[in-house]
Parts: C-alpha cells; sequence; structure tokens
C-alpha cells in the first residue's frame, strides 16, 4: 500500500496498543541474532538499549499518551553517527575506543518520535567507498546474494534493512552513498536537499556534500523517517532555517499532468548496462501511464560529475580528517617524540582507501595545484548545478540510472580504484548540486538481483520527488505481479 510499509504499519499498531513495542523488537533481534553473522550488517548491536526504550514505548502508551510517529519501530544508524556512550567507529582503527559525549541531532529526534536505535551498521571507513568492502572490521555482504556487494558506503544500513534486521536505516551521503547501496539491495534510499537533515554529530568525510538520509522498504517508510529527522537545527550552521517540504504530503497524488525528464547523460554513457536502461525506460513509461508528460532532457555537465568529485570530496577529506592525530581521541600509537606518534598512528588506523583520498585532496589544495586541480573542479560543479536549474526550468523531476549495474561480486574491484569509483556516475551530480535525489526499486537484472530507479528534483522538492517515486513503485509492484 502506498503510503504504508513495515514501519508505518508497525508504529501505527504500537501507538493504538494493538501490539507491544517489546514484542515487535524482539522478533528484529531475533532475525539479527540468527543472520547478521553471515552478512554483518552491524558492527555494534545495542540490544541493551532498545529493550529499555521499547519498555519505555509501552509505558506511554499504556499511560494513554502518544509516544510519537515512529514508536516503537526498530531504526539502524550507520556508524559515522554520534550516539552518546556507544561505541562510533566509522569502521576506523583510528577510532578504536571512542564513546561520543554526546548524540547526533538525528539520533535525538528518533528518540523523541518513539524509535528504538537497535545497533551501528557497517561502512566504508570514513564513508569513502561503493562497496563497504573498505571497512577495518570486513564487509558487509549482500543479502540478495551474500557473494555481491550491498554497494557503499552505507552498505550495512542498506543489508540491515533488506534483510529485515530493521524496517529503517539511517545513512550518509557524499556521492551516492545512499542511492547506490539501497539500489543494489532492493531498498528505498533517500539524500534530501543539502540543510534540510542537520549534519550536527555526523563525522565528516566531505562537509559540502555530506547529508543524512533514510533507507526504507517502501516509499512511504522512507517518507516517514524523513519528515521526522529533517527540520532546522541551530548546531549546524549549513541548517536551512525554512521549514522543511513534507516527504509524505502526496504520496497518492499520482503523476498526472507532472513534466518527467529522462537525463540522457545518466542513461547513455558508457558503463551503463542495457538491462538498467531498460528498467529507467519502463519507468518512464509507467509514468507516461499514469497521466505525466515525459521526454528526455540533456543536462551536459552531469558527464563531468565524477572528474570533479573526486577533487573536490578528498580535498575536503583530507581538511577534515587532520583531527584524527593521536592526541584528542582514538587510536594512538607511542613513538620518540609527537611527530613519530603522529605518523605512525595515522599510518596504522587508517585503510589503503582513506590514505589515497587523503594524499588526492592534499596534492589538490597544495600550492601550484590549487586553481589547475580544486578550483577547475568548483567551477565545473557551478556549471553543473547551473545545467540541471535549466533543465528544471521544464521538467517537474528528473529520472536516470541509480548505478550503472546490479551489484557485483565481492572483490571484483578492489584492485581498480577506478573501475569501484565508476559505481557512483549516476548519483555524483545531484550531490555536487546539493539537490534531493532518491531510488526507489523497480525490477531485476537477467542475474536476479534489483536495479533501481533514480528521481531526482530541484533544491527543496522532495514532496513531488516522494510523490513521483510513489507512482514509480506502485508501477513496480504491478509489473512484478504480471510477471509472476
Amino acid at each position: 500500500m502506498t503510503g504504508g510499509g513495515p514501519a508505518v504499519e508497525l508504529a501505527a499498531a504500537v501507538r493504538s496498543g494493538e501490539r507491544h513495542a517489546v514484542d515487535a523488537l524482539e522478533e528484529y533481534l531475533a532475525a539479527i541474532a540468527e543472520s547478521d553473522e553471515r552478512v554483518h550488517a552491524f558492527n555494534h548491536v545495542m540490544t541493551d538499549q532498545a529493550r529499555a526504550a521499547a519498555a519505555a514505548v509501552d509505558e506511554v502508551v499504556a499511560a494513554g499518551r502518544d509516544p510519537g510517529p515512529l514508536a516503537g519501530v526498530p531504526v539502524a544508524l550507520k556508524d559515522n553517527l554520534c550516539t552518546r556512550g556507544v561505541p562510533t567507529t566509522c569502521s576506523s582503527r583510528i577510532l578504536d575506543g571512542w564513546l561520543p559525549p554526546y548524540d547526533a541531532t538525528v539520533v535525538t529526534r528518533l528518540r523523541d518520535a518513539g524509535a528504538l536505535i537497535v545497533g551501528k551498521t557497517n561502512l566504508d571507513e570514513f564513508a569513502m567507498g561503493s562497496s563497504t568492502e573498505n571497512s577495518a572490521f570486513g564487509p558487509t555482504r549482500n543479502p540478495r546474494n551474500l557473494d555481491r556487494v550491498p554497494g557503499g558506503s552505507s552498505g550495512g544500513s542498506a543489508a540491515a534493512v533488506a534483510a529485515g534486521f530493521a524496517p529503517l536505516a539511517l545513512g550518509s551521503d557524499t556521492g551516492g552513498s545512499i542511492r547506490q547501496p539501497a539500489a543494489l539491495c532492493g531498498v528505498v534510499g533517500v539524500k534530501p536537499t543539502y540543510g534540510v537533515v542537520s549534519r550536527y554529530g555526523l563525522v565528516a568525510f566531505a562537509s559540502s556534500l555530506d547529508q543524512i538520509g533514510p533507507f526504507g522498504a517502501t516509499v512511504g517508510d522512507a517518507a516517514a523517517l524523513l519528515d521526522v529527522i529533517s527540520g532546522h537545527d541551530a548546531m549546524d550552521s549549513t541548517s536551512l532555517p525554512s521549514a522543511p517540504p513534507s516527504a509524505a504530503a502526496r504520496l497518492t497524488a499520482g503523476v498526472e499532468g507532472l513534466r518527467v525528464g529522462v537525463v540522457t547523460e545518466l542513461t547513455t554513457v558508457e558503463g551503463i548496462a542495457p538491462e538498467v536502461v531498460a528498467r529507467v525506460r519502463q519507468a518512464a513509461d509507467a509514468l507516461a501511464a499514469a497521466g505525466a508528460k515525459v521526454e528526455d532532457v540533456s543536462v551536459p555537465a552531469a558527464v563531468y560529475g565524477l572528474s570533479a568529485y573526486y577533487l573536490i570530496a578528498p580535498a575536503e577529506a583530507s581538511s577534515n580528517l587532520a583531527r584524527y592525530d593521536g592526541v584528542r581521541y582514538g587510536l594512538r600509537v607511542p613513538g620518540v617524540d609527537i611527530t613519530e606518534m603522529y605518523n605512525k598512528t595515522r599510518a596504522a588506523g587508517f585503510g589503503a582507501e582513506v590514505k589515497r583520498r587523503i594524499m588526492l585532496g592534499t596534492y589538490a589544495l597544495s600550492a601550484g595545484y590549487y586553481d589547475a586541480y580544486y578550483g577547475q573542479a568548483q567551477r565545473v560543479r557551478t556549471l553543473i548545478i547551473r545545467d540541471f536549474e535549466a533543465a528544471y526550468d521544464t521538467f517537474d523531476v528528473l529520472l536516470s540510472a541509480t548505478t550503472p549495474t546490479t551489484a557485483f561480486e565481492i572483490g571484483a574491484k578492489t584492485a581498480d580504484p577506478l573501475s569501484m569509483y565508476l559505481s557512483d556516475l549516476c548519483t555524483i551530480p545531484s550531490n555536487l548540486a546539493g539537490h534531493p535525489a532518491m531510488t526507489v526499486p523497480f525490477g531485476t537484472g537477467a542475474d536476479g538481483l534489483p536495479i533501481g530507479v533514480q528521481v531526482l528534483a530541484p533544491a527543496l522538492g522532495e514532496t513531488i520527488m516522494f510523490q513521483v517515486a510513489a507512482a514509480i513503485e506502485v508501477a513496480g509492484r504491478a509489473q512484478e505481479a504480471a510477471v509472476r
């Protein structure tokens, strides 16, 4: 049912007293205990804390009060979201032993809404990767096929929802780190407009690109979670002061009369599998059949997104990760002096991919190269923003592929960083522009693995983006039913 889903239905049942939060929680904890050893979605399961929170929710209901819109709903958190007194590792050895003294704003808002935090999920170290193989704690596996990657960097969160370990999860998206794993695992994933969700308490990778967003089994569930976590936060200087758009406001409104553009650059570029393009075209046809006006549209600068991103993001990362020095928190490797301690700590604490990006970023910012690399990348970013704005003058939303292929085998791309980076080809432009985008499952490939269709919208266009995504979800389910 559009507008509903496992999370929305569970919350309604708990709020009405039809179900007890403690009973629902135990079902999810049992699923984690039974299967997560094979999937490795979690770095840390917060069993005791979740049980205490569930009991508190049931007490509130018994007292005749409303515990909130996500009452009794288990939520998994990417392990780069600060959680007070709970290990927050970013899947890196350099944060070994660190317990944050505060909660991220999104964590506070989840608890205020009655949600139950069940654990911290695995990720590519410091969110740098597209497969969740760059974790200091080992890879996460795709629940749809354990020999395949779940995508990244939020692969643990995507896998947790896909495996039924939690109906909802949060991730962070810097270049596609929510949408890409959501597509590969067959769930819904959303990157909101930059500034709609507070970044306070998110361990930074690239501050001008990072954004927290939801995973859900359905469009309706993802909308419910986004509406809970969005809104202004005085603790985040980049948080938008205006009231956030409602993701759930028009889920059942249909698409009659809406203008939908299919981005040619993100469906025809080399590397995108024909079966993925076919699913995008099928989704576009379904929208047209539902009354939308669908045409192709060109966003020329989108093809330069990957090149610009891999200068801007590493440059910001090299600055953000300078704080991990062995002095203030986390890992410390002794040395004869502070310089040796600093060097040994960073050498031992960071993995290969993080070191690669720090070096790329430091080089791009170095004297004599700043204008040629970082400065030029920022100019390309401006071109991308302008080209998207031109497209949105004509179209309400845009469609594209989310990922070039279905989930690839574990280990297939670890020796070829460029091939791995190409996994984010279709998702990066939205991060550079700061616009919202989301992926919706729409059929499978020849290997039986999920394919996602990406819906893109202008800044603060979440309401219409979810409206179109809900229509795609309905069409996808009808197509699956017809196949059966």
